[in-house]
């Protein structure tokens, strides 16, 4: 080497020395903490990894891609630390609490094809397609029933039995064969209090649960609770007639407590959510209970609610998404499902075994 060049390379030695500062020093820290296999490059998985646990778990694959591509100066598919550090340098951002907000906001939500194992927190889980439609609908043909017995019947409060949809879809007691009624009766309501509540309550769960577990899952929450509020009202207050959606809304208002208990690690305030839920439950039913046995005009029936509510919380437990299962949970799932079918089933089979208990068609 002649002078010159030795000239040349005494600044660049100093330059080396300069910039093993303590930004560098942190920035190869956190290069070896994800290096690995300890090669001393970074991959598109390690650059993966070290985006989710940067607080960005949205940030996808084909990012990480991009990021490396943008960075990769010798083109060889992988990253070393000077590479790293350029990128840290050019882009600081990425590795900056700005850029986790950015991506929270920005970067696109996953578009997961695992039924129940999801690799993210619950909330980042929510998608808007396929549209949170079936609560929606559901709400939309109980106001056109609604709608079509206030025509027929010339009653503005709608408080009248006597429509066309109320008096063949209504649960009679006297039209137990008709089992259609079990059912149909959550499209009837007596009173425009009665539908806007029950509208207002099963689009709020509703549609929140439908953003995470998918359309046809809340459905079958909602349609248990109902089935189970007219078979637990048929059981236990056989002369009972009853008409509105609240059944269902129960349904949804335990599921919400059944999904919280399954995805408790992954949920945020789950605590306080299981607290408003459980206080909301209870002092609901404790009044209906209360009201039904001191008000004897009192026509709210109650054992729909405790009935939807309970069915509400098993099925939950039973279709509702379990983001990361683990070996209790897997226990309490077939608890919940072997109870809520032994319930159904020994109902069923009491109403064709004792036919005595109930009125008269």
């Amino acid at each position: 080497m002649d002078r010159s060049e030795q000239q040349q390379a005494i600044p660049l030695r100093r330059l080396n020395t300069l910039e093993e500062s303590e930004r560098r020093q942190q920035l190869r820290h956190l290069f070896q903490k994800y290096d690995n296999d300890g090669d001393g490059y970074l991959s598109i998985p390690e650059m993966k990894r070290l985006i989710n646990e940067k607080k960005c778990p949205d940030m996808p694959t084909i990012c990480a891609k991009k990021l490396l591509k943008l960075s990769d100066i010798n083109n060889d598919g992988r990253l070393d630390f000077d590479e790293f550090f350029k990128l840290s340098i050019d882009h600081s951002l990425f590795i900056s609490d700005m850029c986790i907000k950015y991506c929270k906001l920005v970067v696109p939500k996953r578009n997961e094809e695992e039924a129940d194992v999801i690799d993210g927190e619950y909330e980042q889980s929510m998608k808007i397609w396929p549209p949170p439609l079936m609560m929606i609908i559901f709400s939309i043909m109980e106001i056109i029933f609604f709608v079509i017995d206030i025509v027929k019947t010339q009653d503005q409060n709608g408080t009248s039995t006597n429509g066309p949809m109320a008096t063949l879809f209504i649960y009679n007691p006297h039209l137990r064969h008709e089992v259609w009624r079990f059912v149909t009766y959550m499209f009837v309501h007596i009173g425009f209090m009665h539908l806007v509540m029950n509208l207002l309550v099963q689009i709020f769960l509703g549609v929140a649960l439908e953003l995470v577990h998918c359309w046809w899952r809340v459905a079958l929450v909602y349609l248990a609770g109902v089935i189970a509020g007219s078979m637990g009202t048929s059981l236990f207050t056989p002369r009972v007639f009853l008409a509105g959606a609240s059944g269902g809304v129960y349904a949804l208002i335990t599921a919400h407590i059944a999904t919280i208990i399954m995805n408790w690690k992954q949920m945020e305030y789950a605590i306080v959510q299981l607290f408003v839920f459980l206080v909301f439950c209870i002092t609901d039913l404790g009044v209906s209970i209360y009201n039904s046995i001191n008000d004897p005009f009192d026509k709210v029936g109650y054992i729909a609610h405790a009935s939807g509510a309970l069915a509400g919380f098993l099925v939950g437990i039973g279709v509702l998404r379990n983001l990361k299962v683990e070996s209790w949970e897997k226990k309490l799932w077939w608890c919940a499902v072997s109870v809520y079918f032994m319930l159904m089933g020994a109902g069923v089979m009491y109403h064709f075994l004792n036919p005595e208990h109930f009125v008269k068609s």
